[in-house]
Protein backbone atom coordinates (compact mmCIF):
# COMPACT_ATOMS: atom_id res chain seq x y z
CA UNK A 1 0.00 0.00 0.00
CA UNK A 2 1.40 3.36 -1.10
CA UNK A 3 -1.31 5.73 -0.42
CA UNK A 4 -4.80 7.10 0.82
CA UNK A 5 -7.14 9.93 0.25
CA UNK A 6 -10.48 10.59 0.86
CA UNK A 7 -12.84 10.55 -2.51
CA UNK A 8 -13.55 13.36 -4.12
CA UNK A 9 -17.04 12.25 -5.08
CA UNK A 10 -18.08 9.89 -2.34
CA UNK A 11 -18.35 11.06 1.02
CA UNK A 12 -16.44 8.37 3.45
CA UNK A 13 -14.93 6.54 1.16
CA UNK A 14 -11.33 6.25 0.22
CA UNK A 15 -8.83 5.82 -3.08
CA UNK A 16 -5.73 3.50 -2.35
CA UNK A 17 -2.50 3.40 -4.42
CA UNK A 18 -0.98 0.00 -4.87
CA UNK A 19 1.60 -1.26 -6.28
CA UNK A 20 1.58 -5.10 -7.18
CA UNK A 21 1.37 -7.47 -10.13
CA UNK A 22 -1.73 -8.72 -11.94
CA UNK A 23 -1.50 -12.39 -12.19
CA UNK A 24 -1.86 -13.74 -16.12
CA UNK A 25 -0.37 -16.52 -18.08
CA UNK A 26 1.97 -14.33 -19.99
CA UNK A 27 2.05 -10.31 -21.25
CA UNK A 28 -0.35 -10.90 -23.97
CA UNK A 29 -3.52 -12.45 -22.27
CA UNK A 30 -6.61 -10.16 -21.72
CA UNK A 31 -7.80 -9.42 -18.32
CA UNK A 32 -11.21 -7.69 -19.69
CA UNK A 33 -13.08 -5.60 -17.31
CA UNK A 34 -16.71 -7.10 -16.69
CA UNK A 35 -19.28 -5.23 -17.98
CA UNK A 36 -22.41 -3.93 -15.93
CA UNK A 37 -20.37 -3.99 -13.12
CA UNK A 38 -20.14 -0.96 -10.26
CA UNK A 39 -18.91 -2.49 -7.65
CA UNK A 40 -16.10 -4.70 -6.69
CA UNK A 41 -14.86 -6.60 -3.40
CA UNK A 42 -11.23 -7.89 -2.65
CA UNK A 43 -10.99 -11.04 -0.56
CA UNK A 44 -7.86 -12.62 0.77
CA UNK A 45 -6.67 -15.68 0.50
CA UNK A 46 -8.56 -17.20 3.20
CA UNK A 47 -12.01 -15.29 1.70
CA UNK A 48 -11.85 -12.45 4.46
CA UNK A 49 -12.86 -9.30 2.63
CA UNK A 50 -10.76 -6.69 2.51
CA UNK A 51 -13.25 -4.15 1.39
CA UNK A 52 -15.76 -3.38 -1.65
CA UNK A 53 -14.61 -0.55 -3.88
CA UNK A 54 -16.30 1.54 -7.35
CA UNK A 55 -13.88 0.37 -9.59
CA UNK A 56 -10.11 -1.07 -9.95
CA UNK A 57 -8.09 0.42 -12.52
CA UNK A 58 -4.19 -1.11 -13.98
CA UNK A 59 -5.52 -5.03 -13.26
CA UNK A 60 -8.31 -4.53 -16.33
CA UNK A 61 -6.59 -4.36 -19.83
CA UNK A 62 -7.41 -5.74 -23.64
CA UNK A 63 -5.40 -8.05 -24.84
CA UNK A 64 -1.74 -7.56 -26.11
CA UNK A 65 -0.58 -8.13 -29.66
CA UNK A 66 1.96 -11.09 -29.37
CA UNK A 67 5.72 -9.99 -29.72
CA UNK A 68 6.41 -12.18 -32.38
CA UNK A 69 3.94 -12.76 -35.15
CA UNK A 70 5.70 -14.71 -37.18
CA UNK A 71 8.27 -17.48 -37.31
CA UNK A 72 10.65 -18.75 -39.98
CA UNK A 73 11.77 -22.44 -39.94
CA UNK A 74 14.98 -21.96 -41.59
CA UNK A 75 16.96 -23.99 -43.74
CA UNK A 76 13.62 -27.06 -43.19
CA UNK A 77 13.86 -30.49 -44.64
CA UNK A 78 10.19 -31.00 -44.36
CA UNK A 79 8.96 -34.76 -43.04
CA UNK A 80 5.42 -36.36 -44.75
CA UNK A 81 3.29 -34.20 -41.54
CA UNK A 82 4.79 -31.07 -42.76
CA UNK A 83 4.65 -31.54 -46.42
CA UNK A 84 1.08 -32.41 -46.09
CA UNK A 85 0.71 -28.58 -44.39
CA UNK A 86 2.76 -26.97 -47.80
CA UNK A 87 0.37 -29.01 -50.06
CA UNK A 88 -2.30 -26.94 -48.52
CA UNK A 89 -1.39 -23.59 -49.25
CA UNK A 90 -3.09 -21.31 -50.87
CA UNK A 91 -6.06 -22.88 -49.17
CA UNK A 92 -7.93 -20.25 -47.64
CA UNK A 93 -11.10 -22.43 -46.86
CA UNK A 94 -11.67 -23.04 -43.12
CA UNK A 95 -10.88 -26.86 -43.94
CA UNK A 96 -7.64 -25.31 -45.94
CA UNK A 97 -6.59 -23.46 -42.56
CA UNK A 98 -7.15 -26.57 -40.44
CA UNK A 99 -5.02 -28.64 -42.76
CA UNK A 100 -2.03 -25.74 -42.33
CA UNK A 101 -2.74 -25.55 -38.88
CA UNK A 102 1.16 -26.73 -36.72
CA UNK A 103 1.99 -27.48 -33.26
CA UNK A 104 4.87 -28.75 -32.53
CA UNK A 105 7.61 -28.94 -29.72
CA UNK A 106 11.06 -27.72 -30.49
CA UNK A 107 14.60 -30.19 -30.19
CA UNK A 108 18.00 -28.86 -30.64
CA UNK A 109 20.62 -31.74 -32.42
CA UNK A 110 23.39 -32.54 -30.72
CA UNK A 111 26.90 -32.93 -32.46
CA UNK A 112 26.46 -37.00 -32.78
CA UNK A 113 22.80 -36.44 -34.47
CA UNK A 114 20.99 -36.90 -30.77
CA UNK A 115 17.89 -35.28 -30.12
CA UNK A 116 17.01 -33.54 -26.50
CA UNK A 117 14.02 -31.02 -26.10
CA UNK A 118 14.20 -27.31 -25.96
CA UNK A 119 11.72 -26.85 -22.34
CA UNK A 120 9.26 -24.73 -23.52
CA UNK A 121 10.01 -24.07 -26.92
CA UNK A 122 6.77 -24.53 -29.01
CA UNK A 123 5.79 -23.80 -32.65
CA UNK A 124 2.00 -23.56 -32.56
CA UNK A 125 0.39 -21.26 -35.86
CA UNK A 126 -0.47 -21.41 -39.34
CA UNK A 127 2.15 -22.36 -42.19
CA UNK A 128 1.51 -19.54 -44.43
CA UNK A 129 4.15 -19.58 -46.97
CA UNK A 130 7.52 -21.96 -48.32
CA UNK A 131 10.58 -20.95 -50.59
CA UNK A 132 13.58 -22.72 -51.20
CA UNK A 133 16.51 -21.61 -48.87
CA UNK A 134 19.80 -20.37 -49.88
CA UNK A 135 21.34 -22.29 -47.19
CA UNK A 136 21.30 -25.83 -49.01
CA UNK A 137 19.96 -27.33 -51.92
CA UNK A 138 16.73 -29.16 -51.84
CA UNK A 139 16.21 -26.64 -48.22
CA UNK A 140 12.83 -24.62 -47.65
CA UNK A 141 12.33 -21.42 -45.84
CA UNK A 142 9.17 -22.22 -44.11
CA UNK A 143 6.89 -19.06 -42.60
CA UNK A 144 4.76 -19.85 -39.49
CA UNK A 145 2.01 -17.27 -38.31
CA UNK A 146 2.19 -17.68 -35.00
CA UNK A 147 0.01 -17.86 -32.16
CA UNK A 148 2.08 -18.40 -29.25
CA UNK A 149 2.76 -15.25 -26.50
CA UNK A 150 6.39 -14.34 -25.60
CA UNK A 151 9.06 -16.47 -27.01
CA UNK A 152 11.77 -18.14 -24.91
CA UNK A 153 15.08 -15.59 -24.48
CA UNK A 154 17.98 -16.21 -27.28
CA UNK A 155 20.63 -16.42 -24.57
CA UNK A 156 19.41 -20.17 -24.56
CA UNK A 157 21.13 -20.49 -27.91
CA UNK A 158 23.97 -20.08 -25.93
CA UNK A 159 23.30 -22.76 -23.07
CA UNK A 160 23.14 -25.27 -25.78
CA UNK A 161 25.92 -24.59 -26.77
CA UNK A 162 27.22 -26.36 -23.77
CA UNK A 163 26.03 -28.99 -24.65
CA UNK A 164 26.86 -29.96 -27.98
CA UNK A 165 29.10 -32.25 -28.07
CA UNK A 166 28.40 -33.72 -24.95
CA UNK A 167 27.81 -32.90 -21.10
CA UNK A 168 29.64 -29.91 -20.14
CA UNK A 169 33.14 -30.25 -17.98
CA UNK A 170 33.42 -27.09 -16.09
CA UNK A 171 31.37 -26.67 -12.82
CA UNK A 172 29.69 -23.33 -12.55
CA UNK A 173 29.70 -22.67 -16.28
CA UNK A 174 26.05 -21.11 -15.62
CA UNK A 175 27.54 -18.58 -12.57
CA UNK A 176 27.11 -15.41 -15.05
CA UNK A 177 23.80 -15.78 -16.46
CA UNK A 178 20.93 -14.06 -14.74
CA UNK A 179 17.84 -15.57 -12.93
CA UNK A 180 15.84 -15.96 -15.77
CA UNK A 181 18.59 -18.00 -17.97
CA UNK A 182 20.06 -19.70 -14.61
CA UNK A 183 16.36 -20.98 -14.71
CA UNK A 184 16.82 -22.02 -18.59
CA UNK A 185 20.34 -23.96 -17.37
CA UNK A 186 18.77 -26.06 -15.32
CA UNK A 187 16.20 -26.92 -17.52
CA UNK A 188 18.51 -27.97 -20.50
CA UNK A 189 20.43 -30.02 -17.96
CA UNK A 190 16.64 -31.46 -16.91
CA UNK A 191 16.79 -32.60 -20.76
CA UNK A 192 20.09 -33.38 -20.88
CA UNK A 193 19.76 -36.37 -17.48
CA UNK A 194 20.83 -39.52 -18.34
CA UNK A 195 18.78 -42.43 -16.71
CA UNK A 196 21.49 -44.31 -13.84
CA UNK A 197 20.80 -46.03 -10.61
CA UNK A 198 21.43 -43.51 -7.54
CA UNK A 199 24.32 -43.27 -6.02
CA UNK A 200 23.90 -45.35 -2.31
CA UNK A 201 22.82 -43.89 1.12
CA UNK A 202 25.39 -42.19 2.98
CA UNK A 203 27.15 -40.54 0.32
CA UNK A 204 28.50 -36.70 0.89
CA UNK A 205 28.08 -34.18 -1.71
CA UNK A 206 29.77 -30.81 -2.12
CA UNK A 207 27.68 -28.06 -2.88
CA UNK A 208 30.03 -24.78 -4.22
CA UNK A 209 27.67 -21.87 -2.92
CA UNK A 210 29.92 -19.17 -4.01
CA UNK A 211 26.92 -18.46 -6.44
CA UNK A 212 23.75 -19.02 -4.66
CA UNK A 213 22.52 -15.43 -4.85
CA UNK A 214 18.89 -16.73 -5.66
CA UNK A 215 16.79 -19.77 -5.54
CA UNK A 216 17.59 -20.60 -9.34
CA UNK A 217 21.56 -20.46 -8.25
CA UNK A 218 21.06 -22.94 -6.21
CA UNK A 219 19.31 -25.44 -8.47
CA UNK A 220 21.82 -24.79 -10.39
CA UNK A 221 24.13 -25.78 -7.81
CA UNK A 222 22.76 -28.67 -6.44
CA UNK A 223 22.38 -30.49 -9.28
CA UNK A 224 26.11 -29.87 -10.34
CA UNK A 225 26.68 -31.23 -6.56
CA UNK A 226 24.80 -33.95 -6.98
CA UNK A 227 25.34 -35.01 -10.73
CA UNK A 228 28.45 -33.16 -11.55
CA UNK A 229 28.97 -30.42 -14.60
CA UNK A 230 25.56 -29.54 -16.00
CA UNK A 231 23.89 -31.72 -13.28
CA UNK A 232 20.26 -32.23 -12.46
CA UNK A 233 19.14 -32.06 -9.16
CA UNK A 234 15.45 -30.43 -9.17
CA UNK A 235 14.59 -26.66 -11.23
CA UNK A 236 11.80 -25.27 -9.14
CA UNK A 237 10.51 -26.99 -5.23
CA UNK A 238 7.89 -29.71 -6.90
CA UNK A 239 10.64 -30.74 -8.67
CA UNK A 240 13.55 -30.61 -6.12
CA UNK A 241 11.00 -32.57 -3.88
CA UNK A 242 11.03 -35.05 -6.64
CA UNK A 243 14.64 -35.94 -6.58
CA UNK A 244 15.12 -36.09 -3.25
CA UNK A 245 12.99 -39.33 -3.62
CA UNK A 246 14.81 -40.99 -5.39
CA UNK A 247 15.60 -42.04 -9.21
CA UNK A 248 17.99 -38.73 -10.06
CA UNK A 249 21.27 -39.78 -8.74
CA UNK A 250 21.56 -40.05 -5.29
CA UNK A 251 19.49 -41.86 -2.31
CA UNK A 252 18.59 -40.30 1.14
CA UNK A 253 20.05 -39.96 3.54
CA UNK A 254 22.57 -38.26 2.23
CA UNK A 255 25.75 -35.53 3.56
CA UNK A 256 25.35 -32.12 1.90
CA UNK A 257 28.51 -29.88 2.70
CA UNK A 258 27.39 -26.36 1.38
CA UNK A 259 30.89 -24.71 1.22
CA UNK A 260 30.79 -20.75 1.11
CA UNK A 261 26.93 -20.80 2.84
CA UNK A 262 27.24 -17.04 4.03
CA UNK A 263 26.38 -15.87 0.24
CA UNK A 264 23.02 -17.98 0.48
CA UNK A 265 22.49 -16.48 4.08
CA UNK A 266 22.83 -12.90 2.30
CA UNK A 267 20.73 -13.45 -0.48
CA UNK A 268 18.28 -16.18 0.09
CA UNK A 269 15.81 -14.49 2.54
CA UNK A 270 11.95 -13.55 3.15
CA UNK A 271 11.28 -10.75 0.40
CA UNK A 272 8.50 -10.75 -2.24
CA UNK A 273 10.09 -12.43 -5.23
CA UNK A 274 8.98 -10.25 -8.45
CA UNK A 275 10.21 -13.07 -11.19
CA UNK A 276 7.91 -16.03 -9.60
CA UNK A 277 5.75 -13.29 -8.35
CA UNK A 278 5.17 -14.85 -4.97
CA UNK A 279 6.95 -14.98 -1.06
CA UNK A 280 10.72 -15.50 -1.93
CA UNK A 281 11.99 -19.36 -0.93
CA UNK A 282 14.37 -18.75 1.77
CA UNK A 283 17.19 -20.14 3.06
CA UNK A 284 15.48 -21.42 6.21
CA UNK A 285 12.94 -23.23 3.84
CA UNK A 286 15.35 -24.84 1.91
CA UNK A 287 17.01 -25.93 4.82
CA UNK A 288 14.21 -27.53 6.47
CA UNK A 289 13.06 -28.89 3.23
CA UNK A 290 16.18 -30.83 2.77
CA UNK A 291 16.09 -31.70 6.46
CA UNK A 292 12.90 -33.54 6.32
CA UNK A 293 14.41 -35.47 3.30
CA UNK A 294 17.31 -37.17 5.87
CA UNK A 295 19.87 -34.49 3.94
CA UNK A 296 22.59 -34.33 6.87
CA UNK A 297 23.69 -30.50 6.18
CA UNK A 298 27.28 -28.92 6.90
CA UNK A 299 27.45 -25.36 6.40
CA UNK A 300 30.20 -23.90 5.72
Amino acid sequence: MLAQRPNATMPGTVDIDLSGFARVHDRTEAVIRPGQVTEFVLQGPDGEPYGTCRDVTGVFRDQAAPTVTQVRLLGCRPESPLLTKLDALGQSTKAGLRRRRISAEVYAIAADGSASQVIGAMLSGTVDASEPSRIGAGLLDVTVRSDMGEPMPTGILGILEHWHTGRPAERNLWAGYGRELRHHWAGVALAHRAVAPDRPAGVTYDLDGRFVTDIEGFYCAIGEAINGPGGYFGWNLDALDDCLRGRFGAQTPFRLVWHDSAVAHEHLVASYDRRLLGPATTLEYLLNMLAEHQVDIDLR
